[in-house]
């Protein structure tokens, strides 16, 4: 009996490890890898909680530390790191994972069949971790938890005011992936977790789907074992790092220490220091921006930071006033809060933005006073903590005079200092963190006995070691000549080769098209755009699909919603479904599908949105796809998703194409795939209907005959 939480956590880009975490390496290794390491660890000591795996990516790389490429790291006694492929090999920053994100989601289905449980919980952090967690909690039936961390619509608003276009910001970010992607997350999630009552009330706020019921405000946490006032060992390894560059070792520290990101506003910081002259006798400014090798070899945002921090450095000449070392170790870090307690200094942070700040709760607890930017975290802190003042981060002028007002007040640095240390572990502890998160666990889930799906195949699917599924009209349908030179091949493979279809038609007219074809009875029938599975001539419905599906599903509200759009109109009955509405759109008259989705959410209606073939409009609940029930097949057979083929020709069959199934697109395909050329694992045949797919099952050596493993390549990825 199973009387244990099994959680997983993803946090899919950066460099993430259980220990010596390179934090400010780059734009993608800051806060929120320390923050899902740190809640792992705390979470695996609750004696609630029997496992928790951290989901990550895994990476090949010369230029990054071989640990990252270990594909599994024990945390400690109940906690684990598992690195999972995605995408190239190579480290890559987060912009640019959206289109292998799939494949992260096929391959965490396949860890948790390794792990021989079904998670009590997934949480996925930050948006590219919202959308796979998402996607693989709606497959595996658990709920899901979904923390932003830094939101892409506030980041768009953020850099909008500053002046950047809407094509710029999309060019270097891909910020319309971001948005859409936490926008499923949000309608999805059980739980919304933030780290302050601003984050919740004014950044979630601009999402279509906000709905305030879901959201909860629970702090992050401090080691305090790490973060203390004591002197260590580490502190002298910590002041060597500073002196190469003060002139003064005595004066006290103006500590700041982030990774270099324009957002982190480290100019204003310099500009405040430089222009007060009292403010640079009195005080060292000491800037920890991360770590670099080369700075010409950091990425654009990086090095445009570095540089600027060092021109302005010889602007003023604050040589001797300002050091800024190259590199530092995960232990420096607490000793540099140390040192700047005993010299009376004082820990500042002016970031632009703040949606929390984990380095304003260490240096608290450390006993150094804080000023920080008016924004987000920092306004929860300093209000629990007492511990420093808040200013307008480009205020330069209001920056040194706070500074000021700490360093030379001897008592308000004191009742700031014991302040901060004393509430530090009274409001942010693991502790108390962990305690909050499981009683909100606790309200969604229950512990049961082993929580695994109870797998009894039959006996077709108990004996065969892979699936073809081929979507019927336009690509078994077509060439009948063809098609019956592919039904040969399949019966000649009966055994140990399953059949399946995966249709937008309803299981009657699915079964009518085939027989009226000749094609046998499938082992599995995927109808309905993926809302229905029936498995073989039985018709047996796979009830637990059904189930799965079933949530968040209100039909009359979607019916509500869409019955004044201009340009729809409902399809005839026979094409509605339980799990179906369909319609037929006229694309000269219809708003866009991003206003059709947005009308839904606004609605507070979370749903799958499918066009195909030019006009036809599916409406399916969240978790229905014809991709998810293609893996929903695989994880519920214990099939790995390589040996399944999938081919199709249009949208509706987009999700199934995609991931980390092999997939073919018949040459006669619907130009709304022309998107997918070039993807891993989709083969593009230059030959049409059935033919096309003899060519894909030829490409891949699927059935593994002879003469197919002879005969050449007629496609292209």
């Amino acid at each position: 009996m199973e009387s244990k939480y099994y959680i997983v956590l993803i946090s899919i880009h950066g460099l993430i490890r259980g220990r010596d975490l390179e934090l400010g390496r780059d734009a993608d290794t800051g806060g929120q890898s320390l923050y899902v390491v740190e809640l792992a660890k705390a979470l695996s000591r609750h004696p609630d909680v029997g496992r928790v795996d951290l989901l990550t990516r895994q990476v090949f790389d010369q230029k990054v530390d071989e640990s990252y490429r270990v594909p599994e790291e024990q945390i400690d006694a109940k906690s684990f790191i598992v690195r999972l492929p995605c995408g190239p090999r190579r480290y890559l920053r987060k912009e640019v994972l959206w289109p292998y994100l799939d494949q992260f989601t096929d391959q965490a289905i396949r860890h948790i069949r390794r792990a021989g449980r079904i998670p009590h919980i997934i949480h996925g952090h930050y948006a590219d971790a919202g959308y796979v967690g998402a996607g693989l909690a709606s497959l595996l039936e658990v709920p899901f938890v979904f923390t932003g961390h830094s939101l892409g619509r506030e980041k768009l608003r953020k850099l909008l005011e500053k002046g950047l276009s809407e094509e710029d910001i999309q060019e270097r970010y891909n910020i319309r992936n971001r948005i859409e992607a936490e926008e499923f997350a949000l309608g999805v999630a059980s739980m919304v977790v933030g780290s302050t009552r601003q984050e919740i009330t004014t950044q979630y706020r601009q999402y279509e789907n906000f709905h305030p019921h879901k959201k909860v405000v629970i702090p992050p946490g401090v080691d305090i074992e790490r973060f203390h006032p004591e002197p260590a060992a580490a502190d002298s390894r910590a002041r060597l790092l500073l002196e190469p560059f003060l002139r003064s070792h005595a004066k006290p520290m103006i500590l700041a220490l982030c990774r270099p990101d324009e957002r982190k506003n480290i100019a204003s910081l310099i500009h405040a220091y430089a222009q007060h002259p009292h403010l640079r006798e009195l005080a060292n400014l000491v800037l920890v921006i991360g770590n670099r090798e080369d700075i010409r070899e950091l990425d654009t945002g990086s090095r445009k930071v570095l540089s600027h921090m060092l021109l302005l450095i010889d602007r003023y000449d604050l040589y001797g006033h300002v050091a800024y070392p190259k590199h530092h170790g995960s232990d420096d870090v607490p000793a540099l809060y140390r040192l700047a307690a005993a010299s009376g200094g004082v820990f500042v942070n002016v970031a632009l933005t703040e949606p929390f700040g984990l380095t304003l709760i260490e240096a608290a607890a450390s006993g150094v006073p804080i000023v920080a930017t008016d924004d987000g975290g920092p306004q929860d802190i300093v209000g629990n903590c007492h511990n420093g003042l808040l200013v307008d981060p480009l205020n330069t002028g209001q920056i040194a005079d706070c500074l000021l007002d700490i360093l030379e007040d001897g008592s308000r640095w004191q009742e700031y200092s014991r302040s901060g240390m004393e509430k530090v572990r009274q409001h942010y502890t693991w502790h108390s963190h962990v305690d909050t998160y499981l009683n909100h666990i606790r309200s969604m889930t229950h512990l049961e006995d082993p929580h695994t799906y109870e797998l009894k195949p039959m006996q077709k699917f108990s004996i065969m070691d892979r699936l073809l599924i081929c979507d019927i009209d336009n690509t078994l349908t077509g060439d009948l000549a063809a098609l019956q030179a592919l039904v040969e091949k399949i019966k000649r493979n009966n055994r140990r080769v399953g059949f399946g279809v995966a249709t937008g038609r309803h299981i009657d007219s699915a079964r009518a098209v085939l027989q009226e074809w000749g094609v046998p009875t499938p082992d599995v029938f995927i109808t309905a755009v993926g809302s229905e599975i029936h498995y073989g001539h039985s018709g047996r419905p796979e009830h637990s699909w059904s189930r799965h599906i079933d949530y968040r599903w209100n039909p009359t509200r979607i019916r509500q919603v869409l019955e004044e759009v201009p340009g729809i109109r409902l399809q005839a009955d026979s094409e509605q479904r339980q799990f179906k509405i369909s319609y037929l759109l006229d694309p000269t008259r219809a708003p866009s599908l991003k206003e059709i989705n947005r009308l839904l959410r606004k609605a507070n209606v979370t749903v799958n949105v499918v066009f195909s073939h030019n006009e036809f409009l599916d409406i399916l609940p969240v978790r229905a796809s014809k991709g998810h029930a293609v893996r929903y097949i695989a994880l519920k057979w214990g099939m790995p998703l390589e040996n399944i083929l999938v081919a199709g020709d249009s949208g509706n069959d987009e999700g199934m194409l995609r991931g980390g199934a092999r997939a073919v697109v018949v040459g006669n395909y619907s130009q709304e795939l022309e998107k997918l050329k070039g993807h891993e694992n989709i083969y593009f045949a230059n030959t049409n209907f059935a033919a096309g797919v003899i060519d894909g099952i030829r490409y891949y050596d699927f059935f593994q005959e002879e003469d197919d493993a002879a005969t050449g390549d007629s496609g292209n990825h």
